[in-house]
């Protein structure tokens, strides 16, 4: 279904004048006595709980309600999964309605999971209509290098600096992150090279702007004296997530494209943040033209519930049948019903088009502080994927951490939740946002810059 408005959905409106509402400066004393409770037993909480150990009740829309009573308005999507919103009528009822009639059936045939197999090939670019389902994001990177290394015998993997693909052995060994249990060990023939960053360029041209053919011909070197020759596939995430939202230059995955093809290695883009509308295309892929032999595609994909997805483009499809490729959860009922309902709901309310028509808007308004605040040295949106970089002075780029800490503190006291990521401020709102509600929560993070730069400067 095809329509040209990208007016907001009308059942996650709210009235400006209610949200956000701060009753008790958060986090509130019943925040805190939950919060203990669960920490005292649960460990490993990511960065954003330890800067801010809010417990929430509920969501709706674009908006949480702690156990205090606070509702703020959300610009995580929880770390970009509820692009749709929280609990979205028609998602939330396909998952029941699933729920009383069938949970599991490991991966025996099911009709639910055949029409959503069905509405996947559909709505893909290319020939992408070959599939296999998880319930993770890192199983989903994991199966796909599996499927890289099926497909032509070979076992090295190329990735990039600063991407992420999860925390399984596998998956970080593709990336950039450390942890203490793996260190700084990597996996036999992972290797890493540099991305463009038009923000941060290694190479540019006489002109200033970035050189991207300098990248390519350093990969190429790279391939014929660091690998030995055995490189499967070249797997990278469209937009850095977990980077920063960093937008590479329009250019680079064409390029890439050709450069893989020249090679005889696979393309594989880690779409598990970046499908989905979260960037106004099903993958964020299709801004560039490019279809990739192997896609993970999740988060978003059951805006909530825990589905994601590997598609391979038609000749590699069979290579499923190499790689022991089901689960005990993927592909489960209410996983489809999930991620089908997803799917129905982006074409009903014009989704892709809505998140281009917020980024436009955000990028505008994301400008205007630009020019009012020194310490923010860049800005960056595509869709509902957004950014704003701080640093200590725009000339040498030096990333202003405690500025970022600092920010993301004093936006959330004044009623947004949202996603630090370092001196890079993260923000994925919902696709069905107001327009209004969207300007008001960048207003909140103007204030809060504001307030940093009196305070650090």
């Amino acid at each position: 279904m095809t329509r040209t408005t990208t007016k907001p959905s009308n059942w996650a409106h709210v009235d400006l004048n209610t949200i956000p509402d701060i009753k008790v400066t958060p986090p509130g004393p019943q925040s805190k006595h939950w919060h203990d409770r669960c920490a005292d037993l649960f460990k490993g909480l990511s960065g954003q709980v330890k800067l801010f150990p809010v417990t929430f009740e509920s969501g709706y829309g674009c908006v949480l309600t702690d156990a205090d009573g606070n509702r703020y308005i959300d610009f995580s999507s929880g770390i970009y999964v509820t692009t749709l919103g929280h609990c979205h009528p028609k998602i939330s009822e396909a998952v029941a309605r699933q729920a009383r009639q069938l949970m599991n059936a490991h991966d025996f045939t099911t009709r639910i999971k055949t029409q959503l197999l069905e509405k996947l090939a559909e709505v893909l670019p290319g020939d992408l209509n070959g599939f296999q389902l998880y319930d993770c994001g890192t199983v989903a990177v994991e199966a796909g290098q599996r499927v890289l290394r099926a497909v032509n015998g070979r076992n090295e993997m190329l990735s990039c600096f600063n991407d992420f693909h999860g925390k399984t052995y596998g998956a970080v060994s593709l990336a950039e992150f450390r942890s203490s249990v793996y260190g700084r060990v990597r996996a036999p023939g992972m290797h890493m090279v540099p991305r463009p960053d038009p923000y941060r360029p290694i190479w540019t041209k006489p002109d200033g702007t970035i050189d991207t053919d300098k990248y390519l011909e350093f990969y190429s070197s790279y391939m014929d004296r660091a690998t030995a020759n055995d490189v499967a596939g070249f797997v990278l995430e469209p937009i850095q997530g977990w980077g920063g939202s960093v937008m590479p230059p329009d250019d680079f995955f064409p390029k890439l494209r050709a450069f893989c093809d020249a090679r005889n290695i696979l393309l594989m883009a880690d779409e598990v943040l970046t499908s989905w509308a979260r960037t106004g295309k099903w993958l964020c892929m299709e801004h560039w033209g490019v279809v990739p032999d192997v896609v993970s595609i999740g988060k978003g994909f059951g805006n909530g519930f825990p589905v994601t997805c590997v598609a391979v483009r038609e000749p590699f499809k069979e290579s499923f049948e190499k790689i022991s490729a089901s689960s005990s959860y993927g592909g489960n009922p209410m996983a489809c019903a999930a991620a089908l309902a997803s799917i129905e709901v982006i074409e009903e309310e014009d989704l892709n088009a809505r998140s281009l028509h917020l980024g436009e808007l955000a990028l505008k308004r994301m400008q205007k502080m630009m020019a009012e605040h020194r310490i923010i040295g860049d800005v960056r949106a595509k869709g509902c994927l957004m950014g704003i970089e701080l640093v200590q002075d725009r000339q040498t780029k030096v990333p202003f951490e405690e500025a970022g800490r600092c920010v993301y503190q004093k936006a959330f006291r004044k009623g947004l939740a949202w996603i630090p990521a370092g001196h890079i401020l993260r923000m994925s709102p919902a696709v069905v946002m107001d327009d209004d509600l969207l300007l008001k929560g960048l207003d909140i993070i103007d204030e809060a810059i504001g307030e940093t730069e009196k305070e650090l400067l």
